[in-house]
């Protein structure tokens, strides 16, 4: 059925410039011979080679560009569990857009939730919630009930909070997790678990593929843990559409020396990508450390409105002469907003604070990996494209759609509304 919405009313389709390379009219031939030949073979000319590898690098670009038909991420839950003993007290947040697309929970098909439609829908949404949950220690399956309903904010907008409680058959020693939540309408969905024990706590990427895991609650695997961290700043990346967005409308100059000419060598551009990618590293690295150990902190509305201005500005700066020559620069400035905007998901994730620092270097280190593989698609075709009028079309076209996009996002986040139609 499609991925999840993530708003209460999201586009089907993404508007994406189609561009193709003009020839004018050719002249018929003026042999008979010749022309009554063409008539008898009736074959179409086919395109030369270069022009299909243009063609096919265009559609892979174009595939780096688009932008998504979510609003700002993919479907994730946040599911919680602290161990003691033979019980579990967990807290399960998933979001009301989710849950509302699942089962049905907008009452008067007015496109609004109301506190009394939610309510209404509390024991349809534990029966679907648990139905897609099981825990069970070695000897057997735990009993799982939700004791409480509530909603909170993440900066995606509204989650319900289901409160829950577990009682297993005996001491638990490792737990296994099933987690089937929304497998059957979007397959991209993921369940980003949390486990507490003792003090210690480890993580877990739950997904159709790895729809049932099984956690150690003896000393923690320092190496898995780290692993699990790394994959979560990869993960979260490539879900991160304003930070791509961003990333790529400072990378599209990168093989121009000037505005429509092409760059005289893959080693000049590399050289250029190089300066906004380490400044933008540097930058996000260090408000992600800041804010991971809690020692600066900003309002989530905020952050997230000023995410969404720094990738208009940056498209903008495609069309405008706004920060040229000074792209680096202004990577490190908005990378430090973009940091902020990455703890957020970590601190939705929870951070083991045991190993504190080395959980906060593993999603970094995930985040820099997810980057660097869009900067290693990216710089190749782009430059493979640099001389092209579609490349041309795609750097003014694409900016432009980008910098709408940025816009309604901005609307959006600062003042909470939704302005996507569905």
């Amino acid at each position: 059925m499609g991925h999840l919405r993530r708003g209460w009313a999201l586009p089907t389709s993404t508007a994406v410039d189609e561009y193709r390379a003009a020839s004018g009219p050719h002249k018929p031939p003026s042999s008979p011979a010749l022309h009554a030949r063409q008539r008898f073979l009736h074959l179409p000319r086919l395109p030369q080679l270069p022009q299909l590898l243009h063609l096919l690098l265009l559609l892979l670009l174009l595939c780096c560009l688009a932008p998504p038909a979510h609003a700002h991420k993919p479907s994730d839950s946040y599911l919680s569990l602290t161990v003691d003993g033979t019980h579990i007290d967990g807290q399960w947040n998933i979001a009301l857009r989710d849950l509302d697309f699942a089962i049905g929970l907008d009452g008067d098909g007015d496109g609004r939730l109301t506190w009394d439609e939610i309510r209404a829908h509390h024991p349809a949404i534990a029966a679907y919630a648990l139905r897609h949950l099981t825990l069970a220690s070695a000897q057997g399956a735990c009993t799982v009930a939700v004791v409480e309903q509530l909603i909170d904010r993440h900066t995606d907008g509204a989650y319900s909070v289901l409160r829950l409680r577990a009682d297993c058959p005996g001491a638990i020693t490792a737990l296994s997790v099933g987690y089937r939540l929304f497998a059957e309408l979007d397959p991209q969905h993921k369940g980003l678990l949390r486990l507490v024990h003792d003090g210690r706590t480890s993580s877990a990427i739950l997904d159709p593929e790895h729809a049932r895991q099984t956690l150690s609650l003896a000393a923690p695997d320092r190496l898995g843990q780290f692993a699990a961290y790394v994959k979560n700043g990869v993960w979260h990346i490539w879900i991160g559409y304003d930070h791509i967005l961003f990333l790529l409308s400072l990378l599209l100059p990168a093989v121009l020396a000037a505005p429509g000419a092409p760059a005289a060598s893959l080693r000049a551009a590399f050289v250029d990508v190089l300066k906004v990618v380490s400044a933008f590293t540097l930058a996000h690295s260090l408000t992600l450390t800041l804010a991971g150990l809690q020692l600066v902190a900003l309002p989530s509305r905020w952050v997230e409105s000023a995410i969404a201005a720094s990738v208009l500005l940056a498209a903008l700066n495609n069309l405008l002469p706004l920060f040229r020559g000074r792209r680096p620069l202004a990577a490190f400035a908005f990378g430090l907003i973009h940091g902020f905007g990455f703890a957020s998901v970590l601190g939705d994730l929870g951070l083991a604070r045991a190993s504190l620092l080395s959980s906060l270097l593993g999603f970094n280190l995930g985040v820099e990996a997810g980057q660097l593989c869009i900067v290693a698609l990216f710089l190749p075709l782009a430059f493979a494209l640099r001389a092209t009028r579609l490349y041309r079309g795609v750097f003014s076209g694409g900016s432009a759609a980008i910098a709408l996009l940025a816009t309604v996002w901005l609307v959006e986040r600062a003042f909470d509304l939704r302005l996507l139609g569905g």
